[in-house]
């Protein structure tokens, strides 16, 4: 008989369970009370044992229950079944990052994968040699679908009011700069906040926008400033400026690494622009994960230190 020959709305694995009880203890009444249920209700898994096994399976001879020859025969099967659901299924084996051979899918977004992916792999590789890093690019407004669709362990970035499905820890509050090429913009003494107007800006834009709070910011104080381009590649950005009279804003981190790469330099905004922060997400429902646990805990002590 295949698995799809069998009717299984009439298998319980309760029943299997009442069945070893009986077994073991050839009484309805201790069975009963071994395994934390009435003895009437004893009483009707073994009247469904008999049903779906076609036998008598325990006779009655004295003050015990007697299991019959088909029970004697029924019996190591059931052991065994039970044995490999307790131990295969609903015990699991300690997370060992050293002998892990999986997937670790991390969702980052452009600045925190610009930033972290190189330590990120690092990291994981130190304790995990064997694993596989997996980076998926997000950002605030696909990171849900992302998360789910990829199944993603954690997701890093600056996602101010994270979704209800997922708990989140705060890494650290990043800061903005401003960054230019230095042949071209004068970037050697602050700039007045008229004279940051004046120059043509460039924006890191995730969302494609070409305004965002600073132009806010500088009409209060009867000032506007022309955005020439946007990107949602701080590489782009890095790369437009170099040679060109623009400026950008982007958070320090960034300006740090672009200052060791090229020829750029970074500077005080004239206007102010808020703070932002960096989280790390994951589901709620893995939050007892033995891996995610884990993995959390390794990105929380890198990025500490980065």
């Amino acid at each position: 008989m295949s698995f799809s020959d069998v009717q299984w709305r009439n298998v319980d694995l309760n029943l299997l369970v009442a069945f070893a009880y009986l077994y073991r203890y050839q009484s309805v009444s201790v069975a009963a009370q071994k395994s934390c249920v009435s003895q009437s209700a004893m009483s009707h898994s073994l009247s469904r044992l008999r049903s779906l096994f076609n036998d008598v399976l325990f006779e009655r001879q004295g003050h015990k229950m007697v299991a019959t020859e088909h029970a004697h025969l029924l019996a190591p099967t059931i052991t065994k079944l039970l044995d490999c659901v307790s131990s295969d299924l609903l015990t699991s084996a300690p997370f060992n990052p050293a002998e892990y051979t999986g997937v670790c899918r991390i969702g980052l977004t452009d600045y925190a994968e610009f930033i972290f992916a190189p330590a990120i792999f690092d990291a994981i590789r130190k304790q995990a040699p064997m694993a596989q890093i997996s980076f998926i690019n997000v950002n605030r407004s696909n990171y849900v679908a992302l998360a789910e669709q990829e199944k993603l362990d954690i997701v890093i970035g600056s996602i101010a009011q994270p979704d209800p499905a997922f708990c989140a820890h705060h890494l650290y509050t990043e800061r903005h700069v401003c960054i230019a090429d230095p042949r071209y913009v004068a970037c050697e003494e602050k700039l007045s906040a008229a004279e940051f107007a004046q120059v043509e800006h460039a924006l890191v834009s995730p969302d494609g926008h070409l305004t965002t709070g600073v132009d806010d910011t500088l009409k209060a104080a009867g000032l506007t400033r022309r955005v020439g381009v946007a990107t949602r590649n701080f590489m782009t950005i890095q790369s437009l400026l170099q040679g060109r009279k623009l400026l950008a804003i982007v958070p320090k981190k960034m300006a740090d690494i672009a200052f060791k790469n090229s020829q750029l330099h970074h500077f005080e905004p004239p206007v102010l622009v808020p703070d932002f922060a960096i989280a790390m997400l994951w589901f709620n429902r893995k939050e007892g994960d033995d891996k995610n646990v884990w993995l959390r805990a390794l990105l929380h002590d890198l990025l500490a230190s980065v």
